[in-house]
């Protein structure tokens, strides 16, 4: 039996939502975390924001987590009735072929799997390279284009991979589709139910953002909507513990505690507020990590270069095999990313704020 805690988990990233078609999964979010605000609404592209506490009476903190996973956008149906698709986020496409999947139509979702040509008819050069996406296609069971219009196929109609949420043998293991990042809206979720009823200056906002994987979107508008003076993304990271990964390449370990990205190629966090949440974390012996990505970003390359300029940093969750079918973390992980939020938010007034400000 799930705990409370785990049953989120699982709806959470078990509820569709590819980036631009996000409003099943925001509902969710919003479901869970009403009962900790004072306040819910949906900015004008559909990123959640919920308010706890009295934005006249300190720092506005911005905790924001993204809402949307990587999936597919269907761009045709063949005569035969196979979907050709185009990617919605990064994928590899080595991680694709023979993976079930279900395509969200305005009838209902249907399952199907990824397919391409069969490599027993290919030749010996073709088998050992890999298989482009444009030569992958979906296989619904249709036997042409009429059928497959008639399930309710039509272009646009978005696609995502199918992954029970899972409970491994170590309990503390959980595997999952949709990590990247719905760890994030729930981390958002948990610092505001423990938030609850405690006394700190200001307000927090628990920011489900949308459109992240296609290019930081959600968070470019919400941050607008907020207006934030401290903005935390919290988001995924790799993590450097299985086979053929070097530590000089990646260094995070499952279950090692909260990562803090040094450096990424849409931001570099700003140094107060870096050294404020290590301060933190090491006074209450929190276990933290840090990380460094040379390539991509996350939804803090746009927070941090709202209007005059807003302290931000990345605390992310490390996670194995993210940007494919399913993924890993640890539980504990997250149980540590929430505390070290929480701490730091709680000793978080003005005169800290502009101590941060003038680093």
């Amino acid at each position: 039996m799930l705990d409370n805690q785990l049953e989120m988990f699982k709806e959470l990233t078990e509820t569709p939502g590819a980036p631009g078609h996000e409003g099943a999964v925001r509902e969710v979010m919003k479901k869970y975390i009403e009962p900790y605000a004072d306040e819910v609404y949906t900015d004008n592209l559909g990123s959640l924001i919920a308010r706890q506490g009295n934005p006249e009476q300190g720092p506005k903190v911005m905790v924001a987590g993204h809402l949307d996973e990587v999936g597919f956008m269907i761009t045709m149906i063949t005569d035969k009735g196979f979907l050709r698709f185009q990617p919605l986020g990064g994928w590899w496409n080595q991680v694709m072929l023979a993976q079930r999947v279900t395509v969200l139509t305005r009838k209902g979702p249907i399952e199907g799997v990824i397919g391409s040509t069969p490599p027993h008819i290919l030749s010996p050069e073709a088998r050992r390279k890999p298989v482009e996406i444009k030569s992958m296609f979906i296989d619904i069971g249709a036997s042409s284009k009429e059928e497959a219009e008639e399930f309710g196929i039509r272009p646009g109609d978005t696609v995502v991979p199918i992954c029970p949420f899972t409970v491994m043998k170590n309990p503390k293991l959980l595997m999952a589709k949709a990590w990247d990042n719905r760890i994030g809206c729930a981390i958002a979720i948990e610092v505001l139910k423990q938030l609850k009823d405690t006394n700190y200056a200001g307000a927090v906002y628990g920011v489900g953002t949308v459109q992240e994987e296609v290019g930081l979107r959600g968070a470019q508008t919400s941050v607008h909507a907020v207006d934030p003076d401290i903005a935390f993304a919290v988001d995924v990271g790799i993590a450097g513990d299985t086979p053929g990964i070097k530590k000089e390449d990646a260094q995070s370990e499952l279950g090692a505690g909260p990562q803090l990205l040094l450096y990424d190629a849409s931001m570099i966090p700003h140094r107060g507020l870096r050294d404020f949440v290590i301060e933190t974390a090491d006074e209450l012996e929190i276990p933290y990590q840090f990380d460094t990505i040379s390539g991509g970003g996350t939804d803090a390359g746009r927070l941090h270069l709202h209007s005059k300029g807003v302290p931000s940093l990345v605390v992310s969750v490390a996670t194995r095999y993210i940007h494919s079918h399913a993924s890993i973390l640890h539980r504990d992980d997250f149980d540590n990313a929430v505390r070290l939020l929480v701490e730091v938010i709680k000793r978080l007034d003005q005169q800290k704020l502009e101590q941060i400000r003038s680093v």
